[in-house]
């Protein structure tokens, strides 16, 4: 039995995951899925790979994740999940690519500079 280890990134998250063959169980640092992230639009960004390549409950997935918020999260961890599959399979590829579930974003937050309020948003200017 081989575990496939990758890692997904998104804006501040890291998602390490492991993926073995079992019956679909997906546990986020020691919690089911589910309850990690109530609401449906995240559950689904979780198993899309899965759906999209027709391997659902097909693998066993524990993932650490640590950083950023719950969106980047489970962005992360859709990220980590797509490149294991094509690692396994690289025909899952053919799949997943056209979704988008291949790309890093690298979209990131823009730092604050000195002298100004925000990254971009200045103190107010006093011409008098």
């Amino acid at each position: 039995m081989e575990i496939n280890h990758t890692i997904g990134r998104r804006k501040t998250s890291i998602a390490r995951i492991y993926l073995q063959p079992g019956t679909g169980v997906i546990t986020v640092n020691n919690k089911d899925y589910k309850t990690y992230f109530p609401s449906m639009p995240l559950q689904y960004a979780v198993t899309q790979a899965f759906e999209l390549s027709n391997t659902k409950e097909q693998y066993d997935v524990t993932v650490n994740v640590i950083g950023g918020g719950v969106t980047g999260q489970a962005h992360a961890i859709r990220l980590a999940i797509s490149r294991a599959l094509c690692d396994i399979n690289p025909e899952h590829r053919s799949a997943l690519k056209p979704h988008g579930l291949l790309t890093r974003d690298p979209r990131m937050v823009e730092r604050k500079k000195p002298g100004q309020k925000k990254a971009r948003k200045r103190f107010q200017f006093s011409k008098r």
